[in-house]
């Protein structure tokens, strides 16, 4: 026997939500953008440059505290050392030093000297310099920004503009609100919170064109119904697959957060919150939009007149 999470034949009236969603979505677009410009992201050595060093303690725990003590005392501005992994596995970084590369070296050496080699394996180096932190900044903008351009085409050729316009409304309502999570939360922002981003993208689109191409099909099919009624079916046609999809996919995510190491915390948080927002976006957002816009019968390949509204 299937599993059924919610009956088949549900009747949410969806779309008499939209005039409360859509205004509560864009005041959360505004609070999410003065918290970026105002408390700003937490931007990891990927965008901010400096030194990150995974040590190895012989101990079966690290002194987290000692170590963060003896490299205090080094004068190598902000230090920050945290439980990584294993309870003997230390993660340092320190801010990007002066003197370029030459000075983030000096910071590592000065780090090994102190820490010395009998107690610590150094079993990761990574220096990033600002050059390279601003050319990876910008690439990961340039990158969001080709993929929401991308969907724009994509869809406008699968289906029509209104469409177009409604899915890239719903992604870029993701994307927003997304960067005002890590405002808030203050996980570090570095470029596997790009990966999540471009990720969360591509799993609200997933959702969107569900949705869209089951509007597309009662567009065709009911085409003298109301625009709304014809939305609010869409949507509960597609309501089961979206929350077993959704609830399937946090199952794993909560997995990897909890199970997955510091390494691709801030990854699955992020997608976490993706899930979330993207499915969120996906009815309120993106469906809403063919209303506003005056989708008609007509635009999905029928011969009918406007619908009603």
């Amino acid at each position: 026997m299937p599993l059924r999470l919610i009956p088949d034949e549900t009747k949410i009236p969806f779309m008499r939500y939209a005039p409360l969603a859509v205004p509560t979505s864009l005041l959360a677009m505004v609070a999410s953008l003065t918290l970026f410009f105002v408390v700003g992201l937490n931007l990891g050595i990927d965008f901010k440059g400096g030194t990150l060093i995974e040590v190895q303690s012989s101990a079966a725990e690290a002194d987290i505290g000692g170590i963060r003590s003896q490299l205090g005392a080094l004068g190598l501005g902000d230090v920050e050392v945290q439980g990584f992994g294993a309870p003997n596995e230390v993660l340092i970084r320190i801010e990007a030093q002066p003197g370029g590369e030459a000075g983030q070296q000096g910071a590592v050496k000065a780090v090994q000297d102190t820490l010395g080699f009998s107690d610590y394996q150094y079993r990761r180096v990574e220096v990033v310099g600002p050059k390279v932190s601003g050319e990876l900044a910008r690439t990961g903008t340039i990158a969001v920004l080709v993929t929401l351009i991308g969907v724009l085409l994509y869809i406008w050729f699968r289906f029509e503009w209104q469409f177009a316009v409604g899915a890239v409304a719903a992604l870029i309502h993701d994307v927003v609100l997304t960067i005002g999570f890590f405002s808030i939360v203050q996980l570090e922002f570095n470029l596997s919170s790009i990966a999540a981003i471009l990720t969360i993208v591509g799993y609200s689109l997933n959702d969107t064109v569900v949705v869209y191409d089951r509007v597309r099909e009662t567009l065709r099919k009911f085409k003298q119904t109301a625009i709304t009624d014809l939305l609010d079916l869409a949507v509960n046609q597609t309501l089961s697959r979206t929350i077993l999809t959704s609830l399937t996919t946090l199952i794993a995510l909560s997995a990897l957060f909890f199970f997955g190491g510091a390494v691709i915390r801030s990854f699955t948080a992020a997608m976490i919150w993706g899930v979330f927002v993207g499915t969120y976006s996906s009815i309120f957002i993106a469906a809403p939009m063919l209303i506003y816009f005056k989708l008609r019968p007509a635009a999905a390949g029928g011969s009918v007149g406007p619908a009603k509204a």
